[in-house]
């Protein structure tokens, strides 16, 4: 490790002080996710990217196609659409509609995310299909998931309806969570109404099933499934401040223990782990060595601000280091990407970040060559030489 990089240690181990890892959430789901929203740092990961029933969870990508149809312009929030055998003939949570419907866009989102209406999954889907059909949506559906980066995602329906090869995994469904809250500010508060009260004619089915909303812990979405092959699953997001938190159960073995365990991992998530301001964009971070330069160093600096998730608990230092291969050749160019900060979080995954040049350092004159090579040739004299890669 080169000399100047110590100080920045030393206060990096000052500021954050950490040692023993967060407990580690023992959740009873037989799959699960969880990540941290803000700085992308996954908390938890079991049986993360098995392939499981994702039951009403996957009316998530239904939704996000039908998002993105209205921001492109290919369906219109006050347009109505007409209701087929094939979308009424569905059981389950309905918004118990019949072939005499036409039904306003807007109020079959609303069905679907506070309702979980299977029937106004297929009116959507239908009404998006390339061929009018939901067997053609749920195609598109699966080619849009691999676009995504969903690759553990099959879809043979809208809506979760048991299905032979209809799979997702709680990795991808908390991406596809991610995607609808970055990519659609819109739509996402219609995640969090505790009620639909559909034209009158269900009073039975008005209320959301996400047991979290309303429980003051900052939940806000997402949407919750039920099969007798899934079990009782979850996407859920909260925000607390400034942080938001995602996650994606399942397998769990009723309505109460879904709801204790998503509420266990809400409160785990945000009183378990702390963001702290690492460096400010531009803080020289350490000084490596240039050769056959106008200068001896350079210093190393972010370009940005670091942010870093970390376990609250307090004891030993943060184990971080700065790699590159050196010493760096002059000419150097400021701004000029030259290394890596690695810090590595104890139970958590290492975070990398990019270390620019802080000035510019012009090759060196006739003299200031003669002595970087003098030096260098007395360094190998007495210390043998010097070995590339951690510096």
């Amino acid at each position: 490790m080169i000399p100047a990089l110590r100080p920045f240690l030393a206060a990096l181990a000052a500021l954050v002080c950490l040692a023993l890892p967060a407990q580690a959430f023992d959740t009873k789901a037989r799959a699960a996710f969880v990540l941290d929203f803000t700085t992308g740092t996954v908390l938890l990961a079991k049986n993360a990217d098995e392939a499981l029933p994702p039951a009403s969870m996957s009316k998530l990508m239904t939704l996000y196609m039908a998002f993105e149809a209205v921001r492109d312009g290919r369906l219109q929030l006050d347009e109505r659409l007409p209701v087929s055998q094939h979308a009424m003939s569905y059981g389950g949570s309905t918004m118990f509609l019949d072939t005499t419907d036409r039904v306003k866009v807007e109020d079959l989102l609303r069905g679907i995310v506070v309702l979980s209406g299977n029937d106004a999954c297929a009116v959507i889907a239908e009404a998006l299909s390339p061929d009018g059909t939901e067997r053609g949506f749920a195609e598109l559906m699966t080619r849009r998931a691999q676009q995504m980066g969903m690759t553990s995602s099959t879809f043979k329906n809208s809506n979760g309806w048991p299905a032979e090869g209809h799979h997702m995994s709680m990795r991808d469904l908390t991406l596809l969570a991610s995607h609808l809250i970055r990519d659609f500010p819109d739509f996402y508060p219609m995640f969090a109404e505790q009620t639909f009260a559909f034209d009158g004619r269900a009073p039975q089915n008005v209320s959301n099933r996400n047991p979290l909303l309303g429980l003051g812990i900052g939940a806000d979405g997402l949407k919750t499934g039920h099969t007798q092959a899934a079990g009782y699953g979850l996407v859920g997001s909260a925000k607390q401040g400034d942080r938001r938190v995602i996650f994606a159960i399942t397998g769990l073995g009723s309505t109460r223990e879904r709801a204790e365990e998503s509420e266990a991992i809400v409160n785990w998530a945000f009183r378990q782990f702390a963001e702290k301001k690492l460096t400010t964009a531009g803080q020289r971070v350490a000084d490596a060595q240039v050769f056959m330069g106008a200068e001896d160093t350079v210093g190393l600096v972010t370009t940005e601000d670091v942010t870093l998730l970390v376990p609250v608990l307090t004891g030993a230092p943060l184990d971080a280091e700065v790699v590159y291969t050196g010493p760096l050749q002059a000419p150097i160019s400021a701004g000029q990407q030259l290394a890596e900060l690695i810090i590595r979080p104890e139970g958590l995954p290492e975070h990398r970040v990019s270390l620019v040049a802080e000035s510019a350092v012009p090759r060196g004159g006739f003299v200031d060559r003669m002595i970087n090579v003098s030096t260098a040739l007395l360094r190998r004299l007495n210390n043998g030489p010097a070995p590339e890669g951690t510096m």
